[in-house]
């Protein structure tokens, strides 16, 4: 990095090549939408394949220079094929591992029910939120390792840096593998040039619990375990997406980033 660097310089992400999984919709889509508003070259990756595809004709329709990729991150030659597509036009700038999904409660049943969740909900879930970060990880670090350049950020999430009321163990478990995952490869791509760092969001207004996002009754419970009060919009993941994206980033590496409204301040076990 110069000496000297201006703001706008700082934070210029124009012709970085992002790849973004999960990107048909909530926070994925809020990140692509945020790098490509500022000049970046996006890949949408999503198993949505026609939500997918709405989504980037849409962005594309305001002159937006991205590209779908219909993907499935449960699928490592699948990841693997995505980031080959983009290595084909020069380098691998910045890859986002987002793709996650949720499944019901699990032990918090009433007395003498079985465990919500089924076997097959928890291999869905380590699936898509574990496997998938997996592959998307080996996948990018096998490009970046040789341009000894690079920047990986994985989708965590408050609830794996401590215990939720409002999640099951699944996603938890998920989720909290995916920090020290996380950790572990900031630590073995540093002398590459290769910094990785995870996004923990807090209650966002996604489609993650189901479409059409959160029910009122369920926004108001969240709500509840937000010092500012209210679930947050994908669009205030923006400041974060774009600050790791960008060279002011430059020494950031192995370090969780919470967007939480204060829900980690007010928690006895953060």
């Amino acid at each position: 990095m110069p000496e000297t660097v201006t703001g706008d310089a700082l934070f210029d992400v124009r012709g970085s090549r992002v790849v973004v999984t999960g990107a048909g919709s909530g926070l994925g889509l809020a990140i692509a939408t945020c790098l490509a508003e500022r000049g970046a070259i996006v890949t949408m990756a999503e198993v949505n394949r026609e939500r997918l595809e709405a989504t980037c004709e849409e962005l594309a329709g305001r002159g937006l220079d991205v590209t779908a990729v219909p993907t499935d991150v449960r699928e490592p030659d699948q990841v693997d094929e995505l980031i080959e597509r983009v290595t084909t036009a020069g380098d691998l700038d910045v890859v986002f591992a987002n793709a996650g999904i949720s499944a019901g409660p699990g032990f918090s049943r009433a007395e003498g029910e079985i465990d919500a969740l089924k076997p097959s909900d928890w291999d869905a879930v380590r699936a898509v939120n574990l496997d998938g970060v997996v592959a998307t990880l080996r996948a990018a670090a096998h490009h970046m390792k040789r341009q000894r350049s690079g920047k990986i950020v994985v989708t965590a999430s408050t609830a794996g840096l401590r215990t939720d009321p409002m999640v099951g163990y699944a996603y938890v478990a998920t989720k909290a593998a995916v920090v020290n995952l996380m950790k572990q490869a900031a630590l073995e791509l540093a002398p590459y040039g290769v910094t990785v760092n995870a996004i923990a969001p807090g209650p966002f207004r996604t489609n993650i619990g189901g479409d059409g996002g959160p029910s009122p009754d369920v926004e108001a419970r969240w709500a509840e375990t937000v010092p500012l009060g209210r679930m947050a919009n994908p669009r205030e993941l923006y400041g974060l997406a774009l600050l790791l994206a960008s060279p002011a980033s430059s020494f950031m590496t192995g370090a969780v980033y919470p967007v939480d409204g204060g829900a980690l301040a007010r928690s006895h076990t953060a």
